[in-house]
């Protein structure tokens, strides 16, 4: 601020007799502030914390930053695999993608946008969601084989994804399998049931477009394609706070992220 201490100094005088109050206690060679400071303090940091804010929406300074957080699966299985491509067809932008089962809360401004599993949570955020996605029995080819039938499964290991949606109960009464499915093994994300699925560990019940690449790749098949009764559901969001849809960055991703899915644009995001 090319300010010397001494005109600082003169600075908080003045505004301590404007206010009427004392704002620094004159300890030593130093100052700390009263309690009346430290509230003024307050409130003047995050009116500056906005301020620069406002600056980053506007200012094209450097690469654009785009700051990601996503549900694992969805980051791990789907949105990393792509980032390749986002990032050639816009050279300037630079992204950084965070993983979690926890919804950002946009509070510390630690994050522009969440891509979430389930319904999205919180007030003042816009949302867009990613489409219907196809849950069915996937496994390994020679596993495959040997299922025929929905009935089939009842002799097989069930994978289940316990912070699934969609879960084994569900798809025997779409089938109208009286018996009830027996999880022998259970994991806490989809791509972990999805990898122990891929090598010969059981059938699990997952989204095809989690497992676009295990399939293209021949590692994981649907046994009861065309035989069976699939459930479809939407499982993913992407939001964002209503203010950072001004950011270019966040809108050419949204952009992007609904080309590559095949949805329709969101108009809160265009």
């Amino acid at each position: 601020m090319n300010l010397s201490p001494s005109a600082v100094s003169h600075a908080l005088r003045k505004m301590e007799e404007a206010l009427g109050v004392v704002l620094f206690e004159r300890v030593g060679q130093g100052i700390v502030p009263t309690p009346a400071g430290e509230a003024l303090c307050d409130h003047v940091g995050r009116a500056f914390a906005e301020l620069n804010r406002g600056f980053d929406l506007v200012a094209n300074r450097g690469p654009q930053l785009l700051r990601l957080h996503c549900a694992p699966s969805f980051a791990a299985q789907w949105l990393a695999p792509r980032l390749a491509r986002f990032l050639s067809a816009h050279p300037g932008f630079e992204v950084r993608l965070a993983a979690g089962m926890d919804y950002a809360r946009f509070i510390t401004d630690e994050f522009d946008a969440d891509i979430v599993y389930g319904p999205p949570r919180g007030e003042g955020l816009l949302r867009m969601p990613l489409g219907p996605e196809t849950v069915t029995p996937l496994c390994d080819p020679a596993r495959a084989a040997r299922i025929r039938e929905p009935a089939d499964l009842l002799a097989h290991t069930l994978i289940q994804s316990d912070n699934k949606q969609v879960r084994w109960t569900h798809w025997f009464e779409r089938n109208q399998l009286a018996a009830q499915p027996n999880a022998g093994i259970r994991f806490d994300r989809s791509f972990l049931a999805l990898a122990a699925a891929a090598d010969g560990l059981g059938v699990a019940l997952e989204s095809t477009r989690l497992a676009e690449r295990e399939v293209a790749a021949g590692r994981l098949v649907a046994p009861l394609a065309g035989r069976s009764q699939d459930i479809s559901y939407v499982g993913h969001h992407f939001v964002c706070p209503a203010d950072v849809r001004r950011r270019a960055p966040l809108r050419v991703f949204a952009r992007w992220l609904a080309e590559e899915l095949g949805i329709t644009l969101s108009p809160d995001l265009a």
